[in-house]
């Protein structure tokens, strides 16, 4: 299985063409936003694939060999309808504290999440794991045995929950369950505090906590502020009841514009709001974030008009999304308007703590985390369907899954080894040929 051989100029003509379609309208609006991504993005091949989810989903459905829009292997009726997480790599995984105070590793970062086919994910995962192989200097033949554990991990765990495996037979990664570098990712959060974020952004003035200038922050003039407050009453209207403690975990004290966002966020409008704690001290203030939601780059590849149909916006698609795909989600998970645009809303957590590879370089020890992703995977995915209070996937994913993978067992892990090698191999010539495109002034708009 290979991609066509495209000659550099010709790729790299394509590769424009698909960030124009995804990132066109925002960098005309703010290309410094763009510069700072881009050069992030030209720091490895993996953080030029983190920042291009749009050419692989363009690449996996209009390549013959893939035939992705036709269907492919394990995809029928209902598992190219399974709630997707979108943007599937393998640093898109780190800790959070759930609605019941528990401190979970797992999934995160569900800006792309979507309806399309469960392989989608695994394909983008076991793709993010040759690269990473790769830039360990990990051999073919290990990078095989990675995807392949990878998959095993996934296939053994959708099978145990389309069997009707009990909670503590497949319990979340916790401080009780987790080990190696997950363990030492919620050790690490632990270790984090509410007072510690409040410190880094916020100051005390006139006994009372405001956000602090610099760092990012942007102060509003009095019609935006009165804007993104609209947009936060709004927001208050799709929290669960369960979600606020008390009354006065309603009051703002401050609202700041942010600048600096993520590699995926570049060039979107983004806010911060100063809350009220449970309580009248000052630690245990509260600190949410409005941004605006973006398409994500696999809605451009699925025509199903029920799934379209079925978002009132952007941001109502990530949140009802994240609560289906993540058990006991942020409490403070919502959507609002502003501008007419769909936003997000959630809480910037204290206790965030991204997976780093950075020091994860014993091919035992890759070995142990690739196979806790596979089954995380299959936590995500068996997780959002006819349990999940959603209508839109109104079947039981886990039991679809299995029966698709059943029917070729043999063929499931070399069918991800194989892609992942091949996408690899494709990711690290696209890498070279963003680069050049950049450096040499290539991109429009820039």
């Amino acid at each position: 299985m290979s991609f066509p051989q495209l000659d550099g100029e010709h790729r790299g003509e394509e590769i424009l063409a698909v960030f124009d379609t995804a990132f066109g309208e925002l960098l005309a609006a703010d290309p410094a936003a763009f510069r700072v991504k881009f050069r992030k993005m030209a720091a490895s091949a993996f953080a030029f694939y983190r920042g291009t989810a749009g050419l692989f989903y363009h690449d996996l459905t209009v390549s013959d060999q893939f035939g992705s829009k036709r269907g492919g292997p394990y995809l029928d009726e209902r598992t190219s309808r399974v709630w997707i997480h979108g943007d599937l790599h393998a640093e898109n995984f780190g800790t959070y504290m759930d609605a019941n105070g528990r401190l979970i590793f797992n999934v995160n970062d569900f800006d792309e999440a979507y309806v399309g086919p469960f392989t989608w994910d695994l394909k983008r995962l076991a793709a993010s794991i040759a690269l990473i192989g790769y830039a360990k200097a990990l051999s073919d033949e290990q990078i095989s045995e990675l995807v392949t554990i990878y998959a095993v991990a996934y296939r053994e765990r959708i099978h145990a929950l389309a069997t009707g495996a009990k909670s503590d037979e497949v319990p979340p990664f916790t401080l009780d369950t987790a080990q190696g570098p997950l363990l030492d990712a919620l050790r690490d959060a632990r270790s984090l505090t509410r007072f510690g974020l409040l410190d880094s952004m916020t100051e005390i003035r006139d006994f009372e906590r405001r956000f602090a200038s610099g760092g990012g922050s942007v102060e509003l003039d009095a019609a935006t502020r009165y804007k993104v407050l609209a947009a936060f009453d709004g927001y208050l209207e799709t929290l669960p009841d369960s979600s606020l403690a008390r009354p006065d975990s309603y009051r703002v004290k401050d609202v700041v514009g942010r600048r600096g966002i993520g590699i995926g966020s570049a060039g979107l409008p983004s806010y911060n709001i100063l809350l009220e704690g449970h309580s009248d001290a000052l630690e245990n203030d509260v600190v949410i974030y409005i941004k605006q939601a973006q398409t994500p780059a696999v809605s451009r590849h699925i025509t199903d008009q029920e799934i379209r149909g079925y978002f009132q916006h952007e941001g109502h698609r990530t949140v009802i999304s994240q609560r289906a795909l993540q058990a006991h989600a942020d409490p403070w998970l919502g959507w609002t308007e502003l501008d007419g645009a769909g936003q997000l809303v959630a809480e910037v957590s204290p206790y965030a703590v991204d997976l780093d590879w950075g020091d994860i370089d014993d091919p035992e020890e890759i070995a142990q985390v690739v196979a806790d992703l596979g089954r995380a995977t299959a936590t995500m995915h068996s997780a959002a369907d006819d349990q999940s209070g959603e209508s839109l996937v109104p079947f039981s994913t886990e039991r679809a899954i299995d029966a698709a993978i059943a029917a070729d067992e043999e063929g499931f892990a070399p069918l991800l080894v194989d892609f992942a090698h091949t996408y690899g191999a494709r990711a690290r010539a696209d890498h070279q040929t963003f680069v050049d495109l950049f450096r040499n002034g290539r991109i429009p708009g820039l």
